[in-house]
């Protein structure tokens, strides 16, 4: 047993992703940008309708929900939530009543952008779906839906928006655990990861898993709403409370914990062009796909990184890919002329 499973044994968790994803070399990206060597992360691999980090949380999520004896889950997001469409998935794959909270907040004003995409999927995979404008409090329609469910005979379970607390960021936990293996299999030490930060558990459990194996290395988070916001709180408290769970010291060295700001505007939801360029070099260069939201402005952050000589010819850099492709239906302007 390695020293992540033997961390990880105490706590209930469900098959539910194609695992271990992919580690390798953007050759091509690398070679055009003429800096360190970039490897990419595949979490866009996992699985269960089109993949994405999700589905790494669900895993501890879902089976915490079994053990406490619910029948239904009930989560929210915004109207193109990934963690929303691999939340009804999981629900799907478990035999359980999935209800979706998601909230129109997003001003961008194209047809598909509410009917396509991770929307469609929703519907296509059995989830109730709700739709709350954007002066709706997430937090009271959460609690009705909560209470409405049980007022149907039903014992549901709460997931938070984007499965971000302790148990979901266990799963990072042993994702980091598992990139570890692939690195050292491959003879690469990553001066940085880069990845996207928004409802801050997938960033808190790389952190804890840094922690735990005793390799720390910059876990940087880029953001993707571009005004200031307390994602970093977010994630600090979620990785302690993370460590905590896992029995370890709370306390970490912040200077793990790196956001990366500047290129996340103008706001939630609303592509910008550097992060469309990136989706573009990724796909024209490695036939793989980001999205406008999250890891199109996320590569974004690191060819920026790489263009300002942050980094040598002679370092590497991981970028982990967390999904998000199944939304670009409902962008489809930015590309299609």
């Amino acid at each position: 047993m390695t020293k992540f499973e033997s961390l990880l044994a105490p706590f209930a968790c469900k098959s539910l992703a194609h695992l271990p994803t992919p580690l390798h070399h953007l050759e091509r990206i690398s070679t055009a940008l003429g800096g360190p060597k970039i490897f990419i992360k595949r979490d866009d691999c996992t699985g269960l309708a089109g993949g994405g980090n999700k589905t790494r949380k669900l895993e501890f999520l879902m089976a915490d929900a079994i053990a406490k004896g619910a029948d239904c889950v009930i989560t929210t997001g915004g109207m193109q939530s990934n963690h929303c469409r691999q939340t009804a998935a999981a629900a799907a794959r478990l035999g359980l009543e999935c209800r979706l909270a998601l909230i129109d907040k997003v001003d961008w004003q194209e047809p598909a952008y509410r009917s396509a995409g991770n929307v469609t999927l929703d519907h296509v995979l059995g989830a109730k779906v709700f739709v709350f404008d954007a002066k709706a409090d997430r937090d009271v329609v959460c609690a009705q839906m909560v209470d409405d469910a049980k007022a149907d005979g039903k014992s549901p379970y709460f997931i938070p928006l984007g499965g971000s607390n302790a148990i979901g960021a266990l799963g990072y936990v042993a994702a980091f655990g598992e990139m570890l293996t692939q690195l050292d299999e491959m003879d690469v030490s990553p001066s940085a990861l880069y990845h996207c930060t928004s409802s801050g558990g997938t960033h808190a459990g790389l952190i804890a898993g840094a922690v735990a194996s005793g390799r720390p290395f910059p876990i940087i988070g880029v953001e993707n709403e571009g005004e200031p916001f307390q994602i970093g709180k977010t994630v600090g408290k979620i990785a302690e409370e993370t460590l905590a769970l896992l029995g370890l010291a709370p306390k970490f060295d912040r200077n793990m914990l790196s956001i990366r700001t500047g290129v996340g505007g103008p706001s939630y939801g609303i592509p910008n062009d550097d992060g469309n360029a990136a989706i573009k070099l990724m796909a024209e260069q490695e036939g793989i796909l980001l999205d406008p939201v999250y890891t199109g402005k996320a590569f974004a952050g690191l060819v920026a990184d790489i263009k300002a000589r942050r980094y040598t010819n002679d370092e590497s850099v991981v970028f982990l890919h967390t999904g998000g492709a199944q939304a670009l239906g409902a962008y489809s302007s930015l590309f299609v002329k």
